[in-house]
């Protein structure tokens, strides 16, 4: 019997291999992969059940009326116990002087500040850039600038000579010791001022100028929360977050001083009370002008005490108008009116001196009050001249040609005649009964010459 070949049990060992070969490998396990996570964020400390933020709001020209009210808001602040103080911001600018009084109430704060510049639109140019410098926190809402510090003079324009680099160069000061003072952008400052530079809430941030970019007032306070700033040389941690917002209003006299601090409103007063007290002291006894005028003109004399007046444009004004009314009653042809006009015109463009250009006169008011002036002085003066040809109706001459009644007739010749609401001695060339009409022929003192009336 012969042995099995060995050559089988190889042929199938080479048909395993070839089978395990062809069928498909199995996956791997592999290690789970490692996801990038975020370490979990810190807790936004929150405020005290009761805690209290103060808010304040400057919607318009920087003055001493909101100089006041921001003063007294950082002083009922602190009566109150609030944790902070909270100014929404929308300014174009405003006086250098009431602005230095904001910063330097800003700086020495008792209690944190914080600036932000809303709504979306608002802007904080001009003296509205050290305000939001001068914050503790300084924050923007989206849509909104601030930049373009650059002095200018009364006019809009640049500001000429020496004394161009004299403001420019405090003002560069005023805006460094703020920025500085705060740890903002001190370059930064600088340009808003010699280049007129401004910027997006975006940019602000990047840049150093401001803190963050926040939604709404709520936003605010969360985002401030957490950060430590100096207070008075103390560190101070905020903790706003869930704190209740107080309103703090102007108070009425603040409201209204605050009305007649802009150039535009003090100048229509101005104009009103001399317009009113020309017409008093030319029509005597008809009051109300006089009233009117009087209270307009107390108004503007107020409103210019809040704005830098130079007074030597003022004195140009009413030289201006001293003349147009001289121009009604001298014969000077117009000459008198005409300087008139252009003391009144440089009078008012001098009006106001200030570095900014939110504090100057609108060009269409001055030219439109020149031109009513210089109307109503051309409607008086045809007035007078139209009624110097009319024939006199005082005095003797004033006599000549009045109609009277002849009241009493004697056969001595002593007549009586009433004429003009008088009774008059008369003589007449006519033979006179009671009840003739007369006309007046002449006037010799207390005695009129009469004649008879024929139609």
């Amino acid at each position: 019997m012969r042995r099995p070949s060995r050559s089988i049990p190889a042929a199938l060992v080479l048909l395993g291999a070839l089978t395990a070969l062809a069928a498909p490998t199995p996956p791997r396990p592999t290690a789970p992969r490692a996801t990038a996570t975020s370490a979990p964020a810190s807790p936004v400390p929150s405020a005290a059940a009761g805690a209290e933020v103060l808010r304040l709001r400057i919607d318009g020209i920087i003055n001493a009326a909101s100089a006041s009210y921001i003063s007294e808001g950082i002083a009922a602040a602190q009566g109150r116990g609030a944790l902070a103080l909270l100014i929404e911001l929308d300014t174009p600018g405003g006086m250098l002087d009431s602005t230095k009084l904001m910063v330097k109430d800003l700086l020495g704060a008792p209690l944190p500040v914080i600036v932000y510049v809303a709504p979306s639109g608002a802007t904080a140019t001009s003296a509205g850039v050290f305000v939001t410098l001068a914050a503790h926190v300084a924050a923007m809402a989206p849509g909104t600038t601030i930049g373009a510090a650059h002095p200018v003079g009364s006019d809009g324009g640049d500001i000429e000579g020496d004394m161009r680099e004299k403001v420019e160069n405090a003002t560069v000061s005023l805006g460094r010791s703020i920025a500085e003072q705060r740890g903002r952008n001190v370059d930064w400052a600088e340009k808003a001022v010699r280049k007129s530079v401004s910027v997006t809430e975006r940019e602000a941030v990047k840049l150093k100028v401001v803190d963050f970019v926040a939604d709404s007032v709520d936003d605010v306070l969360v985002k401030a929360s957490g950060r430590t700033v100096s207070v008075q040389g103390k560190p101070v941690t905020l903790a706003l977050a869930g704190a209740a917002l107080v309103p703090f209003e102007m108070r009425l006299a603040q409201r209204f001083l605050d009305f007649l601090a802009h150039p535009n409103i003090a100048y229509l007063l101005l104009m009103a009370g001399l317009l009113g007290l020309y017409v008093e002291f030319t029509n005597p006894g008809v009051i109300f002008p006089g009233v009117a005028g009087t209270i307009a003109l107390l108004l503007a004399l107020a409103a210019m005490q809040l704005m830098p007046v130079n007074w030597a444009g003022l004195a140009l004004i009413g030289l201006g108008v001293a003349m147009l009314i001289a121009e009604a009653f001298l014969p000077t042809f117009g000459v008198v009116g005409v300087g008139g006009i252009v003391a009144f015109v440089l009078g008012s463009l001098l009006l106001f001196e200030t570095p900014d250009a939110a504090i100057r006169l609108d060009r269409g008011l001055i030219a439109g009050a020149a031109a009513t002036l210089g109307g109503f002085a051309l409607v008086v003066g045809w007035l007078v001249f139209k009624t110097q040809r009319q024939p006199s109706r005082g005095g003797a001459e004033g006599m000549l040609g009045e109609i009277g009644e002849v009241r009493r007739s004697d056969a001595g010749g002593r007549i009586k005649v009433f004429v003009r609401g008088e009774i008059w001695d008369a003589d007449s060339v006519d033979a006179l009964a009671v009840g003739d009409a007369i006309e007046v022929i002449g006037v010799d003192g207390l005695r009129v010459h009469v004649r008879r009336r024929t139609t």
